[in-house]
């Protein structure tokens, strides 16, 4: 029976794993985005903003309807719904990283399962010709 090799490519997956969000940034600027953005990303971060917009409230106020409008529109909600989403976001990156591994993992799986598949199925073939052989020779 010929020696096995397995498909290089089972060997390759196990090398490099599964392909995560940390992997994206690269380089200076995108160490300096992912470092923003891990500081604005936080609740804290959106506590800090909403306590900011409540600074100019009062004058808001004063102001009138239109002013009280601007005020929702462009100063708190712009504020703190940017750390609030930012937090959803990175919430479901880590989502999407743990669906990343158990994936990577059930194809890791099924890679070698199927490598083990095609070498009974060898070795079955194998072995159904010797029979085959034998049976020939004796009639």
């Amino acid at each position: 029976m010929d020696t096995h090799i397995p498909n290089p490519r089972i060997e390759e997956r196990s090398q490099s794993g599964p392909h995560l969000t940390t992997h994206e940034h690269t380089g200076f600027n995108g160490r300096l985005a992912l470092l923003i953005t891990n500081m604005v990303s936080t609740m804290w971060c959106a506590y800090l903003f909403a306590l900011l917009a409540l600074i100019s409230l009062p004058e808001a106020l004063n102001g009138g309807t239109s002013s009280i409008i601007s005020w929702v529109a462009q100063t708190f909600l712009q504020l703190v719904l940017l750390s609030v989403i930012m937090v959803g976001q990175k919430v479901a990156a880590k989502a999407s990283d743990k669906r990343a591994i158990q994936t990577y993992k059930d194809t890791e799986a099924l890679l070698k399962m199927q490598d083990e598949v095609l070498q009974l199925t060898k070795a079955n073939s194998e072995l159904t010709k010797q029979i085959h052989d034998s049976l020939i020779k004796k009639a």
